[in-house]
């Protein structure tokens, strides 16, 4: 007998330690099947969608069985993962369906923030069955997965539009352009080992040792302060190197690194600035991943660690018009709001509001570290003469304007302070050799109460 692939027994089975679990609800033809078994030894429940029966189609008896797993996970305060590949309601079940959908993303706001909520999209996932991995904390997208409200029919009918299911909401639209999608699998066995990872940074956080390795992480990042970089090295470095480790949305907003991994044994979130695109600086759609990020860190108790390497906001008409102040304004409601463990480390500049932005003291940082080079202002110290004194600029011959641009720079450097007085009025507490980083982040992490933040998981 040919096995389905698709059957979700099948798909359960591969996803739990050696295949192992329990049915929570027997089996019927309703479209879904809810389960308890393990992974990487931690318990949690599953829910499958039956891709085998009418595309997986959810009607109420299939919301039932999601409703009764999510009560089954929040009475135990397990981790739910949800398999989906389903075509949205029943149509024959008419509004029961619709009303069914409402019961299931009532289940999922009422657990968001108080247990983890993780998707596979395995199928095509439309209409209301899109929601559902919306509104849980990770999403996990395998190369056949689909997300989309409304099909290529729909959207031909209605707009005229022609376009491929693939091209619609498959990995390629939702690796750059939505951030729906937090991991994009390039296979479905990928799919499913990081569906496990990410489990088990949630499910056995572990506890964090201090007595860690320290390197010199400056080989990492250039001293001057206009070239660019990745910043996925010194992530790397700062990180266990034999710990599970999954970036998020790495290909959304990449001037912002979102990481979760593994910090001296201990499930950490890092957020970083990434020079290496735009030049690190901050615009709208980073402000709203790193916000929700932060907000999912908080939500489960997870400590953070903020990298920060800054120039500034992106100006420009096109980001006021996208919302950069009232999707900036979520990046320091989800700082300010975070009670977890959150340190960040200065490595180079730290310029304007998106320095206080980036987990400042002024936001309820826990600690903030710098390096000796490191630069704190309100802008970087050219710039910075080119408005004060423009006049006295403007005046000199273009020859002479270079060379008196930086005397006037060094002057702006010396009176406005930098590091030296960001740590005299309290704004940064501590400057750290970049070879005793590790040391110092680890030691200022265990100090803190670690508490979690008692809120939903969802966009502000």
């Amino acid at each position: 007998m040919t096995i389905d692939e698709r059957d979700p027994e099948v798909r359960i089975a591969k996803l739990l330690d050696n295949g192992k679990f329990e049915l929570l609800i027997p089996r019927t033809d309703c479209g879904m099947v809810a389960a308890t078994g393990e992974i990487k030894g931690n318990r949690v429940v599953v829910f499958a969608s039956d891709a085998t029966l009418q595309g997986g189609a959810l009607g109420a008896d299939g919301a039932h069985v999601i409703v009764e797993a999510y009560k089954s996970a929040m009475g135990s305060q397990l981790p739910i993962i949800g398999i989906w590949h389903s075509g949205g309601a029943r149509l024959r079940d008419g509004v029961s369906s619709l009303s069914a959908f409402g019961e299931v993303f009532q289940s999922m706001i009422t657990a968001s923030g108080r247990i983890p909520q993780l998707s596979l999209v395995l199928g095509p996932t439309a209409g209301g069955g899109a929601y559902g991995p919306a509104l849980t904390d990770i999403v996990v997208l395998a190369p056949n997965g689909r997300i989309f409200v409304t099909g290529p029919d729909v959207v031909k009918s209605v707009t005229g539009e022609k376009i491929d299911i693939a091209t619609l909401g498959g990995p390629d639209a939702h690796r750059k352009n939505s951030g729906v999608a937090h991991v994009i699998a390039h296979s479905e066995e990928e799919a499913f080992a990081e569906i496990r990872d990410l489990t088990s940074l949630f499910s056995d956080q572990g506890r964090l040792n201090t007595d860690l390795v320290d390197e010199d992480l400056s080989i990492y990042v250039p001293a001057a302060t206009k070239r660019a970089y990745e910043v996925h090295p010194l992530i790397d470095a700062i990180l266990d190197r034999d710990g599970e480790k999954l970036e998020l949305l790495p290909m959304w907003a990449e001037n912002m690194t979102t990481v979760m991994g593994r910090f001296g044994g201990r499930t950490v979130g890092v957020v970083a600035n990434n020079p290496q695109h735009l030049g690190g600086v901050l615009d709208s759609s980073a402000a709203e991943k790193a916000a929700r990020f932060v907000r999912t860190c908080d939500a489960f108790g997870i400590p953070l660690i903020v990298i920060a390497d800054v120039p500034g906001f992106l100006p420009g008409a096109g980001q006021e018009w996208e919302g950069a102040v009232r999707r900036g304004a979520k990046l320091l409601h989800a700082f300010g709001e975070a009670v977890v463990p959150r340190v960040t480390l200065i490595t180079r500049r730290a310029y304007g509001g998106a320095y206080v932005a980036m987990n400042s003291k002024s936001l309820g940082a826990t600690r903030v570290f710098a390096w000796p080079t490191a630069e704190v202002s309100v802008m970087g110290a050219v710039a910075a003469v080119r408005v004060l004194h423009r006049r006295l600029l403007a005046d000199i011959p273009q020859e002479q304007r270079e060379s008196m641009e930086l005397e006037l720079a060094a002057e702006h450097d010396r009176v406005s302070g930098g590091v030296e007085r960001a740590i005299e009025i309290g704004a940064v507490d501590e400057i750290v050799e970049p070879a005793l980083t590790r040391s110092a982040l680890a030691k200022a992490i265990a100090a803190a109460p670690h508490r979690r933040g008692n809120h939903g998981n969802i966009p502000l």
